[in-house]
């Protein structure tokens, strides 16, 4: 056996390795949404009778339709909105040379890492002064807190790439600068939009802690923090069962999202990774 080969069959069994360590999880929590009653308390991998009542009693429980349609409403919302301004704020710090632009983006970043925990307690105190506690603006706005500074880090670097030249080239054919940017930079930034969309739609559908301490009832409670919220039949019952259901549910967006748009997420994350 030669050295290429042996070192392709190390890398696809380590390749296998992670992805059973990845996926692992994940088919436990689908496992455990087909169990019931005392079947979810055995150790086995797969159910002893295969049932959709765990399903049932989630969309039963009179939490998890609000908190999905709040989850949806409020995550679409803040993406658009930042994804909108993220475009323009990107482009500026790509296509514009300005004192403090560097210090702009090492901010963008700073905050994108910064601990949301620390900001929750004096951000609780100020919407309910102003009356936007358990309310969808009073998520919208933190959320975009949260995406606009990975969306701007993203997409100005995936602007970079574009040759300047295209712009200018329409420019002189007539063009404004506006028409420019709608009719040639937007659309040959697509993959880089789309990415920074996904990942900005990510972060909004899968925040628990602003969800759970910026809201107190169905009005805006996201599915993350309504799932916190399932309770059993009785005061002795865990809602395991249920949960894992809601869980399995809640995650099919996300994988329907990653299998329409993985050309996009790949050209866009490829491509903004490349120094032109």
């Amino acid at each position: 056996m030669s050295a290429s080969i042996r070192e392709r069959i190390w890398w696809y069994l380590a390749a296998a390795a992670v992805l059973v360590y990845a996926l692992f999880p994940v088919a436990w929590i689908v496992s455990l949404s087909f169990k019931e009653g005392a079947d979810i308390g055995n150790r086995q991998f797969l159910p002893t009778q295969w049932g959709w009542g765990n399903y049932q009693a989630a969309f039963d429980s009179g939490l998890f339709i609000p908190a999905l349609r709040n989850s949806l409403g409020i995550s679409i919302i803040a993406t658009a909105v930042a994804v909108l301004l993220s475009t323009f704020a990107a482009y500026g710090i790509a296509r514009l040379d300005f004192p403090g632009k560097k210090i702009i983006l090492s901010t963008a970043l700073a905050v994108a890492i910064f601990p949301v925990i620390s900001i929750v307690t004096p951000l609780f105190n100020v919407w309910r002064s102003i009356g936007l506690f358990d309310t969808w603006l009073g998520l919208i706005i933190p959320y975009m807190a949260l995406t606009l500074p990975i969306s701007i880090w993203v997409l100005s670097a995936f602007f970079r790439q574009i040759p300047w030249e295209m712009e200018q080239a329409a420019q002189v054919d007539g063009a404004t600068t506006w028409q420019a940017f709608r009719k040639v930079i937007v659309p040959l930034a697509w993959p880089g939009v789309a990415t920074t969309a996904i990942i900005a739609f990510f972060i909004a559908w899968n925040d628990f802690i602003f969800g759970i301490s910026l809201t107190s009832t169905e009005r805006a409670r996201p599915v993350p923090a309504a799932l916190a919220s399932f309770t059993g039949a009785s005061q002795f019952e865990q809602p395991t069962g249920a949960i894992s259901a809601a869980a399995v549910i809640v995650t099919i967006p996300v994988i329907v999202l990653v299998l329409l748009f993985q050309r996009q997420i790949v050209a866009g994350l490829t491509n903004g990774a490349v120094k032109g």
